[in-house]
């Protein structure tokens, strides 16, 4: 049996100390699962979109001029970045895991940043953001797709980011 009137303040505290300690851990494992769930499901969607973009850019390769992607742009042209994330959105039915009611797609200047959490940029977990630039015709042109799977975003595996090409 505990004699409680010998425990002092610093036993207090060290009992306090250990009880958090253990209630974190059980928590974190039992949360882990869902965590991980969750960040499949962004990288899945993520990829997705990567496919999409380049099933796009492989459909129009070598088409001639009349030929027209999905969301209505002609193949040689430069296609907007705005039309793309419209009918990605509209279409593909993808679903942000941490928010039901945001799109899953936005255009920001630099995705980078967005999908890392630099420099003090809010994170938005699980949404895809497409670079603002439109994507130009010219070989070689270079649009960035990404975002953060999980917190903190900056920590390796915990954000995707990809080039794609035309």
């Amino acid at each position: 049996m505990i004699n409680f009137k010998k425990f002092g303040f610093l036993e207090i505290i060290v009992f306090f100390s250990a009880l958090y300690v253990l209630a974190t851990l059980i928590w974190t494992a039992t949360t882990r699962s869902a965590v991980e769930e969750k960040a499949s499901i962004i990288k899945d969607n993520h990829k997705a979109i990567v496919e999409f973009v380049n099933n796009q850019i492989n459909t129009c390769d070598g088409s001639d001029d009349s030929t027209k992607t999905s969301w209505g742009e002609l193949c040689n042209d430069s296609w907007t970045s705005k039309k793309i994330i419209n009918y990605i959105n509209s279409n593909l039915n993808l679903k942000n895991p941490y928010s039901k009611n945001s799109s899953i797609v936005k255009s920001v200047q630099d995705p980078r940043i967005q999908a890392e959490g630099k420099a003090g940029q809010s994170i938005e977990m699980g949404i895809i953001f497409i670079s603002s630039n439109d994507f130009d015709s010219v070989p070689g042109s270079e649009w960035i797709i990404g975002t953060c799977v999980k917190s903190p975003c900056v920590a390796a595996g915990n954000n995707e980011l990809t080039s794609v090409y035309r």
